[in-house]
């Protein structure tokens, strides 16, 4: 079964405590942090601060999603601050085995992220090291965008890869203008976790919304 990850990029930031509360109880597996620094990514967002001000808000896994340059920098923060797993991406690393490994030594699960253009083939030699691997399904920083269909090959051939040498233990995440439609075509392309933002947080079922995923 499907994980899915709403992510509070797309929540209420004046109720942003109640909004997590209300997804939790709603079924949400993880709880999905966008963190962006208006360099990496033309937005800007969270940082650890507001990471350890929600923490104790829920017990579901903080999975942080690091838009941002220079990664290896604030890693420890956000760890200090209560994430449970990290992704970083890879054009934004000039030493990706590095920083991973930054992730791995602290205890956490370490993912990698790619952005639509760049290809799989970049993370061939780190798959020993890997949790997660994220295949953005939009071009990163902003909510509300639009499914990029060509993702889906990528998909696939991801979980080819991973398939082929035995390592179908790392998890395939999502995320970008996945709702109930999108879904359907990335799980069946080799996703196992969703990200999903206005699909959850601008439903006034939420419950329904996130079984739909599922």
């Amino acid at each position: 079964m499907s994980i899915i990850a709403p992510s509070i990029l797309s929540a209420n930031f004046a109720a942003l405590a109640d909004d997590i509360k209300d997804v939790e109880r709603a079924g949400a597996d993880w709880i999905h942090i966008d963190v962006m620094d208006g360099h990496f990514v033309p937005n800007l967002t969270f940082g650890a601060p507001v990471v350890q001000a929600i923490r104790p808000v829920t017990k579901l896994p903080f999975d942080v999603h690091l838009m941002i340059e220079r990664p290896e920098q604030l890693i420890p923060s956000f760890i200090k601050a209560g994430a449970d797993r990290i992704t970083v991406h890879a054009e934004a690393c000039t030493h990706l085995h590095r920083v991973v490994h930054m992730i791995k030594e602290a205890g956490l699960p370490a993912g990698v992220a790619f952005n639509p253009a760049t290809p799989i083939a970049a993370v061939e030699n780190l798959l020993d090291d890997l949790d997660l691997i994220l295949i953005m399904t939009v071009n990163p920083g902003f909510g509300g965008q639009q499914f990029i269909p060509q993702s889906l090959p990528k998909l696939r051939q991801l979980r080819t890869m991973l398939a082929e040498r035995g390592m179908s233990h790392i998890h395939i995440q999502v995320d970008g203008g996945i709702n109930a439609q999108t879904s359907v075509l990335v799980r069946e392309a080799g996703a196992d976790v969703l990200v999903a933002g206005n699909a959850v947080f601008l439903e006034q079922d939420r419950a329904a919304a996130i079984a739909s995923l599922r």
